[in-house]
């Protein structure tokens, strides 16, 4: 197949899940022998505010470079990822007129200006099902009116003109994103479940030496109730990544937590097979993190909030442990019941056998050839304009 994989490029890099899934999915589409043409845009590229506004809401720039490369390349498959703000969802409207297009679902930020549902630390679907102006006066957005405008109107205008329903299948990236989608209005025949997968790395080998978080410094994350609820006697924890909360993080960390910033890929990956166990203590509705088929495929377990898509990827008991969000006492017996080395040992081969059997490249590229096929058949009941 002959495929364009779009994405508005992160401004952090390799940290982003996101970024990762489009670099990924890219070279296993190419390993198998499909042509593939990557756009990836950065913000880096536009200088004002001002400017990333109006691209959000309508980018002829980028329908014209799109346009060029459906003609060029002879593109069959138009792959979209995160469109916002370099893209615009003026994209699906260039890319259904020449060629099938597919949109990777991997937050809510077709529902939810901030994607997270999240307001205020507390989950918040004001918005759900509604046009998302509710965020313009609450500022959900970067914090900023402007910005939070500009997104909703990108939101409210495409919907108006019907732009998503140009779209030949939806992949969520979760059965939790998939749902809360269609509850905002989306065609539950439009949208598949396609989970991320992970490259192999050699598995890790005895329990451990520390816990690990792995991700965004960022107050819908949970780190902060975590950390000041961190019981002594589960030895270190180790927090890799940055973001807004790391100075208040710091200040409540007990001396068992070890801050080492941002780490490359490579060293990231490192840390993780030596992980005893990952922690996501997200408040938020989490889509489906990355991280969690990464921790599997090292074999190393993984403790998470009973909340969003996490309990669809998180077998309690088998794969690792599910505990209350923002309840200390359940996150304690959590972390605690994981000093016996048998449990843990257990845990990481349920971990381990989850990625071969689900989130392995095989099982990744069955899914995503799956997907562009039954795009390119035009299986989708919904009809364009």
């Amino acid at each position: 197949m002959r495929i364009s994989i779009l994405h508005s490029r992160y401004l952090s890099g390799p940290v982003s899940g996101e970024n990762r899934v489009v670099e990924d999915e890219a070279r296993l589409l190419r390993e198998a022998g499909h042509h593939v043409r990557v756009w990836s845009p950065s913000a880096e590229d536009l200088g004002t505010r001002l400017q990333l506004g109006a691209r959000a809401v309508w980018s002829r720039k980028a329908s014209v470079e799109l346009r060029r490369l459906i003609e060029s390349d002879r593109i069959e498959i138009v792959h979209c990822h995160n469109l916002f703000p370099m893209l615009s969802p003026s994209v699906l409207r260039t890319g259904s007129l020449g060629a099938s297009v597919v949109v990777t679902l991997h937050n809510y930020r077709l529902l939810c200006l901030p994607a997270t549902f999240l307001r205020d630390g507390r989950v918040c679907e004001a918005c759900l099902g509604k046009l998302p102006w509710r965020g313009v006066r609450y500022r959900c957005y970067r914090n900023s009116t402007l910005a939070s405008g500009s997104l909703a109107a990108s939101l409210s205008i495409h919907r108006a003109l019907r732009t998503f329903e140009r779209v030949k299948l939806f992949l969520a990236v979760s059965g939790f994103l998939r749902a809360k989608h269609i509850a905002g209005g989306f065609a539950p025949q439009d949208i598949v479940v396609k989970p991320n997968f992970a490259w192999p790395v050699e598995r890790r080998r005895g329990p451990g030496e520390f816990f690990l978080y792995l991700g965004r410094l960022s107050p819908e994350k949970g780190l902060h109730g975590l950390l000041k609820a961190w019981p002594r006697q589960a030895g270190r924890l180790v927090v890799v990544g940055d973001g807004p909360d790391h100075r208040r993080l710091r200040e409540v960390a007990p001396p068992e937590v070890e801050f080492r910033g941002s780490l490359g890929p490579q060293e990231a990956a490192e840390t993780l097979r030596r992980a005893r166990a990952l922690v996501l203590p997200s408040l938020s509705f989490e889509g489906s993190p990355r991280t969690v088929p990464e921790a599997y495929a090292a074999g190393v377990p993984v403790v998470a909030s009973r909340s969003g898509a996490l309990p669809e990827v998180i077998d309690h008991g088998v794969t690792g442990l599910l505990a209350v969000p923002g309840d200390s006492s359940s996150w304690t017996e959590a972390i605690g019941s994981l000093s016996d080395d048998r449990k843990v040992k257990r845990l990481s081969d349920g971990a381990w056998q989850a990625w071969r059997e689900h989130y392995s490249p095989e099982r990744g590229l069955e899914a995503l050839e799956a997907s562009y096929q039954r795009a390119l058949n035009g299986s989708s009941m919904r009809r364009r304009d």
